[in-house]
């Protein structure tokens, strides 16, 4: 049975036409998917029926639905205000629908606050989970390093960054393909006792799972030296991180380009040609966007700045997620762990 997808087809600031286009890229993929994209369906359906992708191809838009939205969450407003005022907003009504299964899984480049609220609202946290997280997978020169939580709890306890660790390791192992995830947990030095209260309980929490290859610490520089495929910190430290270097990389992007400029122009090219190769295994749109980890569904959140090729990346890892049922292996690694039954009452 194919997989339904829902699309806020009005978040980001490339909506609806970037959205729509790298959504049917994604269909044309795979025979398993449908979509559905949610918001304003006269302007959805316009943007179908001039879409290069769908012409004279009736299979692919019969894997095409329209739900109405008569609102839209912008980017620059609250989400707690947004979400009570516009209930009929795309994100609220891909939520709802989540929660009522006419969609397997979610996908927004709109307002990321809104988004992780209205699918922690109204699909709920996993039974074994205490907290949902945001995941982003940072490219490095050895591969990718998970990153969690980036922004979804900034107010973490310890059992919560133990959870994000479980979550982060399944989520790099079935989905990225991390054969062997290695975690460190986010601090200002290596040593076991260094960091806040929250920091030191979370390390002796880590420490104590057999299953989890805790390689125990690590600072900010590590992230790109191998130490780890997975890294932990809550929402406040994460968001910090991800922030400064997604700015930093577009800076030195830049610099460097800038000081070529003026070379020789067989140069120049030779040079703009190795940058964009390797700009390209550093951009975010290669992974698509950033899974909500432990709510009772498939919820992808993606850059606002996300166009064709990121959209197209985060339908196909909403289907990597269901099609190695994310949610189960977690709950059955979870289920079976003495730590989250010992330490997770009060923690919600």
């Amino acid at each position: 049975m194919p997989m339904r997808i829902g699309v806020d087809a009005m978040g980001g600031d490339h909506a609806p036409g970037a959205i729509i286009r790298g959504s049917l890229q994604a269909l044309l993929d795979s025979d398993e998917i449908e979509l559905v994209f949610v918001g304003d369906e006269a302007v959805i359906r316009e943007h179908l029926k001039t879409d290069d992708h769908l012409q004279d191809n009736d299979a692919a838009m019969a894997r095409c639905e329209v739900v109405h939205a008569s609102q839209a969450i912008e980017m620059h407003e609250s989400p707690t205000d947004a979400l009570r005022k516009k209930k009929d907003s795309s994100i609220m009504v891909l939520a709802r629908m989540a929660a009522d299964q006419k969609v397997d899984a979610i996908i927004s480049a709109g307002n990321t606050g809104a988004c992780a609220a209205a699918a922690q609202l109204r699909m709920r946290s996993l039974p074994c989970i205490s907290r949902a997280g945001i995941a982003v997978a940072l490219p490095s020169f050895h591969g990718p390093v998970i990153l969690c939580d980036v922004g979804a709890n900034i107010q973490a306890r310890p059992q919560h960054l133990y959870e994000y660790a479980v979550l982060a390791t399944e989520y790099a192992r079935l989905v990225v393909g991390v054969e062997s995830p290695r975690v460190g947990l986010v601090s200002i030095g290596e040593e076991s006792r260094k960091g806040t209260e929250l920091i030191k309980q979370t390390h002796d929490l880590l420490r104590a799972d057999p299953l989890l290859d805790f390689v125990g610490n690590v600072e900010g520089r590590e992230l790109f030296q191998d130490r780890c495929d997975v890294a932990v910190s809550d929402g406040f430290v994460g968001n910090i991180l991800l922030k400064f270097i997604e700015g930093l990389s577009e800076g030195l992007f830049k610099t460097i380009s800038r000081e070529f400029e003026n070379e020789d122009p067989e140069a120049k090219q030779r040079f703009d040609s190795a940058l964009h190769r390797v700009w390209a295994r550093h951009d975010f749109s290669e992974y698509g966007g950033a899974p909500l980890l432990g709510i009772d569904g498939v919820c992808i959140i993606c850059h606002g700045r996300s166009e064709e090729r990121a959209i197209r990346n985060a339908v196909k890892a909403a289907w990597t997620f269901l099609e190695h049922r994310f949610n189960d292996a977690v709950t059955r690694r979870l289920g079976s762990s003495q730590l989250t039954a010992s330490a997770s009452a009060g923690t919600r």
